[in-house]
């Protein structure tokens, strides 16, 4: 008999780090393990941590009633292309979270988000679509995330804070509390370092460095 078919769109370090957290979610519903794949639009091998590697063709020709994936690609534009291709096909988007993520009250999350271990969201939090966030990243209260976000591991964003489309954030980053009314802002595609200490508004498709952090230049 057919049934849903699961997906993590990408078989690289990413989706290696993601595929645990998505195959004990389909254990908790009781779904078998084989129907839990890798889709990969360059496999070059079959096989990975024990799992199948499908073509995206191949995953839209396997039988099954429904497929989900969740995108395990870390650069936003490439993910936002494969989210409007699987959208197109009738590919559903697939939320992925480890068991110890919290979400504390009021957060809304939007579809396709991944939450890696350790992962805190507090309160009145507004996050957009296919937002990933790394192991042991937190957003305090009152910050709303937009579509396509990045937080790589260990991530602090403070409360009141407004982060526009496709932003990155680096590793160990730390982003200063805004105020009520006023949050601070990171404009739409903006890089934030590894390690960087933001105490400012970071303008659209800027790339900030240091503590405390500043664009960089560009020689």
């Amino acid at each position: 008999m057919m049934s849903s078919l699961y997906g993590v769109y990408g078989a690289s370090g990413c989706g290696r780090g993601i595929l645990p957290l998505a195959r004990k979610e389909l254990q908790q519903r009781g779904i078998s393990l084989d129907r839990l794949v890798f889709v990969d639009d360059r496999p070059e091998i079959r096989l990975v941590n024990g799992h199948q590697v499908l073509s995206y063709t191949e995953f839209l020709q396997k039988d099954a009633t429904e497929r989900h994936v969740v995108l395990a690609i870390a650069d936003s534009a490439v993910r936002e292309k494969l989210a409007a291709r699987c959208a197109f096909d009738g590919v559903k988007p697939w939320t992925v979270r480890a068991e110890n993520s919290v979400l504390m009250d009021d957060v809304i999350l939007g579809e396709g988000a991944v939450l890696s271990p350790f992962v805190v969201l507090t309160s009145n939090i507004r996050i957009g679509r296919y937002f990933h966030a790394n192991l042991f990243s937190y957003i305090e209260h009152d910050c709303v995330i937009g579509d396509f976000v990045t937080f790589a591991p260990g991530v602090k964003c403070n409360g009141n804070v407004l982060i526009e489309e496709h932003v990155y954030i680096g590793a160990g980053a730390v982003i200063k509390q805004g105020r009520p009314g006023k949050p601070l802002r990171i404009g739409r595609n903006s890089v934030i370092g590894m390690g960087a200490v933001v105490v400012r508004d970071v303008p659209p498709g800027t790339t900030v460095v240091g503590n405390p952090a500043k664009a960089l230049l560009r020689g």
